[in-house]
């Protein structure tokens, strides 16, 4: 099978996604120690979840994460998984955050579908499948 495809029991899939997460307010506190901290927990979160991370950066007022995951893994059921534990640990071991910001991250974030096929392929594909 090519390697750009994945398979599970059931499915055969390649489901990557961009995720952009933020702290509180924004504020720049990914910074000193917690940046790296975060970087080591999202990579032990993601092996524990069986998710694939192909490319992580954090700035001081938010992250980026390319990540490959299973269909039966929700993108939303994904982020949540990370942001909570890596808040809680986080807040574990730089007590500081407790006090600058009532939460770690913000509720919300952004997330998108990456692929190598775009959507005028696809629509064409199945477009002309009737024909077939």
């Amino acid at each position: 099978m090519d390697n750009r495809y994945r398979k599970n029991a059931g499915a055969v899939y390649s489901l990557k996604y961009h995720l952009v997460f933020c702290p509180k307010y924004r504020r720049p506190v990914l910074v000193n120690g917690v940046d790296e901290a975060l970087k080591q927990l999202i990579q032990a979160k993601a092996e524990e979840l069986g998710i694939t991370i192909h490319a992580l950066e954090v700035m001081p007022d938010h992250g980026h994460i390319f990540l490959e995951a299973d269909p039966t893994d929700a993108p939303h059921r994904i982020v949540n998984q990370i942001k909570g534990y890596t808040s809680r640990i986080l807040r574990e071991q730089f007590p500081w955050l407790k006090s600058r910001l009532p939460t770690l991250w913000s509720r919300s974030y952004f997330i998108a579908s990456v692929g190598s096929v775009t959507e005028e392929a696809v629509r064409l594909y199945i477009e002309n499948q009737k024909g077939k």
